[in-house]
């Protein structure tokens, strides 16, 4: 669930906090702040409402109490579902982590599932699954099982189905995949965090090692930060010879990743050819594409297309 519908447990608070978003949508985040501080007097323990009411100090420029109350957010939740260390690692207050939580990731998308194709397809004129799947078509083969990993609601899987055997999708974000199941193009759909090591992701939980005759990863790599996990994986799911088509948003020079505003990672092409050529992936064709709009703004991305050798 987002923040604000999390409640405190305190009527009086919760009644604050929702008078607080009231006037933060309607462009006072410096009222909100100070509303928000008043319903957390009443629940200083409350998480969620920390984490909001760092939104509203970070929207009205008050930079150093914005940290401090998302510092505050993560000392009240170990587990940091609402990504409060990525926002101080924004705010140049931590160094940016290698990898988001894996239950900020997965309560962001159990939350996003109901609206995740109209707001990223109609509005964000989202388009990776067809660039990337025109792109596997390039190679004129026929898949005899394809792996798509983080699957989300399933919009890759009609895209190269017709030419798939057996399609099998995971994903972290178990509404997601409920979604995905709708559609009744996947054969298997199951839960995975591509964050751990190959034994723990839950993807050989059922089935075999060296499986696949194809992988997919569509817009998935840029919720996570260093890719060594991710790779692991699709080389004990890789068969010999496997085809590996998978999208980045490009972070242009360098040789690593950084975390952007969206609080989503880029990777740059260097880093991401450094990190295949360390695995054995050979790769077939690289595209720079937009991959999506943030903001009304274009996300440059890179697809790859490589392959494992036989």
């Amino acid at each position: 669930m987002q923040p604000h519908q999390l409640s405190s447990g305190d009527v009086i608070a919760d009644r604050r906090a929702d008078y607080a978003r009231m006037l933060e949508e309607g462009g006072e985040p410096e009222a909100a702040a100070e509303l928000m501080e008043q319903a957390l007097e009443l629940v200083p323990a409350w998480a969620a409402g920390w984490y909001r009411l760092a939104t509203y100090l970070e929207k009205a420029g008050r930079g150093e109490a914005a940290i401090e109350a998302y510092r505050r957010t993560l000392a009240l939740g170990s587990e940091d579902i609402f990504g409060a260390a990525l926002k101080l690692a924004l705010l140049g207050d931590a160094a940016t982590p290698d990898l988001p939580p894996s239950r900020y990731v997965e309560r962001l998308f159990d939350d996003y599932a109901d609206r995740f194709e109209s707001a990223l397809v109609e509005k964000l004129d989202y388009s990776v699954p067809q660039k990337l799947a025109a792109l596997i078509a390039t190679t004129g083969r026929r898949y005899e099982r394809a792996v798509d990993l983080g699957c989300g609601t399933g919009l890759l899987g009609p895209e190269i189905r017709a030419n798939v055997d057996r399609l099998e999708g995971f994903d972290l974000s178990q509404n997601m995949l409920a979604k995905a199941a709708e559609k009744h193009i996947y054969d298997s759909l199951a839960q995975a965090d591509l964050s751990l090591a190959p034994e723990l992701s839950g993807l050989f939980a059922d089935a075999a090692h060296h499986r696949a005759d194809l992988v997919t990863a569509a817009d998935v790599l840029m919720y996570l930060g260093n890719l060594e996990s991710v790779f692991a994986i699709v080389g004990e799911l890789a068969a010999s010879g496997a085809v590996i088509a998978f999208s980045v948003e490009d972070a242009g020079e360098g040789d690593g990743f950084h975390l952007a505003p969206s609080l989503r990672y880029a990777h740059s092409e260097r880093y991401v050819r450094m990190l295949l050529a360390r695995h054995g992936f050979q790769i077939l064709a690289t595209v720079k594409s937009v991959i999506r709009k943030d903001g009304g703004k274009p996300v440059s991305g890179i697809l790859f297309l490589t392959r494992k050798p036989a």
